[in-house]
């Protein structure tokens, strides 16, 4: 080519970061490059996926780019740049470079479409292969140890591909050009038990146990009655609800009801577990006393596998099998990933463990989402959507953030991201809270990140805390329910000041004491506490937050009816010395508003006792099937909110269950619209930010936004993360990271 030919072409560099590798998206480039006759390479880099391409169709190229980009990829930016023209004739697809990392892994995805079709077609060489993937699916965040996402730093690299899969690993013309977990029969992983062994075993009414993409999952017919309760049993989970899985969207509708947007999360890459109205056709203890099931369809292969070999010509014309799918970790302690350990410690809860040699580097449950409101809200992030990242709306320092005791997660900042972890769980056994920090490493080392501060909860007590205080000489403590607010604060990229209503189970308060129904004004760093639900006592301590009963005791003494006690609480043992207890000075006393929940389901005789966290409310919340408000049901007095009046209310004796339990929520909702209402004209700000765990709650989460928008306010609702705890780590990570942007103390409040 002569000098002359060489000035008329382009050459352009093309920078793309966002979510670009593991996701096929060389190979796309590969052939979009040819498709323009066009020039160059393109390679992995540090800060995601680099192009030169060279030719005269180069900027119609730059223009196709993000418009066809492969499924699972994520465009967050592509710059563009003008270079010296080199005469190539060729475009190849080069090897990673190394440097600073500025790009991500990507989340595990269910298995596509077409490898499913391949899955069960006789003449692939994937036929009824459990572990089949490509570029558009399967296993990625789980298996990778660091970037760049290359399958010499993934678990797969233990596996030589045989010459089949090379061959498809070196084409860029095949759906599996660098698709890092490919692999067959001949060369890959391997189950340790057939699928007819496990069909076999749900048959028979037996417990199986199977290595799912993100950890082990125990398994059985969710119609066996029986099955069931020995899962429930074996596993010590006496009442809190089970998944269940179907094997495809029409079959939903046998045991549940789904609208258009709940069955389009179900068929979602990310596969969650979506929460849905029971038809009441399954186990009955699948999840007692509650109005809706968690549905999921299959994720990985192997579910696949399992419900064909299911298929029969009476499953075909009739119901489908039904299976319940549960995380396989015992007394509140992490998922298992290891083989080892599982089979030592799943001997007596599963008839049967199915393993394999595929190794699980990070642990991911099944994300759990509800459809409210017409948007989809988070009950657990994990599987499917970690570790994708938050949008900030600036830059901000590296910090770490560790988020609280229950339902944690952590959460790192990077320039203008915030990558929040993983659902852990909870951090109260030694599994636990090394399942936590071995989080935290790989969440730095895969990020390449090295944190300037670590932001921990006010709690002195809490594991979280303790571990910041020994890893780190930059603390910043946030207050509980001001990290509620600053999560969502963060997410919306919200500026200037708001209202919080933050509506939550417990909390430490900025000077001490047992928050939990909170009114604040936010900006920036700062927060003041400008309300809070009136106090009620805690009989026992902690231990009234397990016991309802107690909760409705406190309630019925602040009424002056402390008489009343031990005869509506005879069946527990202390009931009738509560009284006294009450009337002592000097006792625990909490803002909490989950509490209020737990006494007005004590009150209307649904839970005097509770085996998990929220089931009293959760019982009451599924009794609700329409709403009331009673008039003057509340008083709003310097701030403080109390419910009196309608306490008074429901404890009268013409009260249905299902009517007190609409008039509660229907009451307490109007009310705390009325109160954010009063604050918004008293301090002139007008965008609300509602949080905390009761907003898992549909019925708040429903009429409290639609009631703050009606009266002319903003509302702001966690959208990428739960408003439980689960998010709290990117609120402490938001006020942590401005903390260290400013090298100065927040003003006013306590962070």
């Amino acid at each position: 080519m002569n000098a002359a030919a060489t000035r008329d072409r382009t050459r352009l560099r093309v920078r793309v970061s966002g979510a670009v590798q593991g996701v096929g998206f060389r190979p796309y480039v590969y052939g979009l490059a040819m498709r323009y006759g066009l020039a160059g390479f393109v390679i992995n880099g540090p800060e995601g996926v680099i192009i030169e391409v060279e030719g005269h169709r180069a900027s119609e190229f730059v223009a196709t780019l993000p418009l066809e980009a492969p499924p699972l990829a994520r465009i967050d930016q592509i710059c563009v740049r003008e270079t010296v023209a080199l005469a190539a004739k060729d475009f190849s697809i080069g090897p990673s470079e190394v440097g600073k990392l500025s790009t991500q892994i990507v989340a595990d995805a269910a298995v596509c479409r077409q490898c499913v079709s391949e899955l069960f077609d006789p003449e692939d060489r994937h036929y009824l292969y459990p572990f089949i993937s490509c570029c558009h699916c399967g296993p990625r965040y789980t298996i990778a140890e660091r970037l760049p996402y290359d399958r010499r730093n993934t678990v797969m690299r233990a596996f030589r591909l045989c010459a089949a899969c090379a061959a498809d690993y070196a084409d860029p013309a095949s759906r599996r050009f660098h698709a890092e977990a490919i692999a067959c029969p001949a060369c890959g992983p391997r189950l340790s038990h057939g699928i007819s062994a496990i069909v076999a075993a749900i048959t028979a009414g037996q417990i199986v146990a199977i290595k799912g993409l993100g950890g082990y999952q125990l398994l059985c017919d969710a119609r066996n009655q029986e099955a069931v309760l020995r899962l429930r049993r074996r596993k010590h989970r006496l009442q809190k609800p089970l998944a269940v899985m179907v094997e495809s969207k029409e079959r939903v509708s046998e045991i549940a009801e789904a609208n258009a947007a709940e069955l389009t999360l179900l068929e979602s890459i990310a596969r969650p577990i979506v929460l849905l109205p029971t038809r009441n056709n399954l186990a009955p203890a699948i999840a007692p006393g509650l109005s809706r099931v968690g549905v999921m369809l299959p994720v990985a292969p192997l579910h696949h596998l399992i419900f064909h070999a299911f298929r029969s010509p009476q499953a075909r014309a009739g119901s489908g099998p039904v299976i319940v799918v549960t995380s396989a970790n015992l007394c509140g302690e992490p998922l298992l990933t290891d083989n080892a350990q599982a089979l030592r410690r799943l001997k007596g809860v599963a008839d049967l463990v199915v393993s394999h040699d595929r190794d699980i580097l990070t642990r991911a449950d099944d994300s759990v989402v509800s459809v409210v409101a017409g948007r989809a809200q988070f009950v657990r992030r994990a599987r499917g959507y970690v570790p994708e990242p938050i949008r900030l709306a600036r830059s901000v320092p590296p910090v770490l953030a560790v988020g609280g005791a229950l339902k944690s997660t952590v959460t790192i900042t990077r320039d203008d991201q915030a990558f929040v972890s993983q659902h852990i769980g909870d951090l109260n056994t030694a599994e636990g809270i090394r399942a936590f920090e071995k989080t935290i490493r790989h969440l730095t080392s895969s990020l390449d990140v090295e944190p300037v501060a670590v932001a921990h909860d006010l709690h002195p007590d809490m594991a979280s805390t303790r571990f910041a205080e020994a890893n780190a000489r930059a603390l910043v403590a946030v207050q509980h329910h001001h990290a509620h607010a600053a999560a969502v604060i963060a997410e919306h990229g919200h500026a200037g000041p708001a209202l919080a209503l933050v509506l939550d189970g417990h909390g430490f308060g900025s000077e001490g004491g047992n928050w939990g129904g909170e009114l604040l004004l936010c900006e920036g760093t700062w927060s003041r506490r400008i309300g809070h639900l009136a106090p009620l006592q805690m009989p026992g301590g902690d231990r009234a937050a397990r016991e309802p009963w107690r909760m409705a005791s406190a309630v019925l003494h602040g009424l002056g009816r402390g008489n009343e006690i031990g005869q509506r609480f005879a069946a527990q043992g202390q009931a009738g010395g509560l009284s006294d207890l009450l009337d002592q000075p000097g006792g625990t006393t909490t803002t909490s508003a989950g509490r209020l929940f737990d006494a007005a389901a004590a009150l209307l005789g649904i839970a005097n006792l509770q085996s998990y966290d929220g089931e009293a409310a959760m019982k009451l919340e599924a009794l609700v099937r329409q709403t009331a408000i009673l008039e003057a049901g509340w008083t709003i007095d310097g701030g403080v909110l109390s419910l009196g009046p309608l306490f008074s209310r429901l404890i009268a004796d013409d009260f249905d269950v299902a009517g007190g339990a609409g008039l509660f929520h229907g009451t307490f909702a109007a009310a705390c619209v009325d109160w954010v209402t009063r604050s918004a004209r008293t301090t002139g700000v007008n965008t609300v930010v509602l949080s905390g765990g009761c907003f898992l709650n549909a019925v708040l989460a429903d009429k409290i936004p639609r009631g703050c928008s009606d009266a002319g306010l903003t509302p702001l609702v966690p959208q990428r993360l739960p408003p439980n705890d689960g998010g709290l780590s990117l609120g402490q990570a938001w006020i942590a990271a401005l903390q260290m942007a400013q090298q100065s103390p927040a003003r006013g409040g306590t962070a």
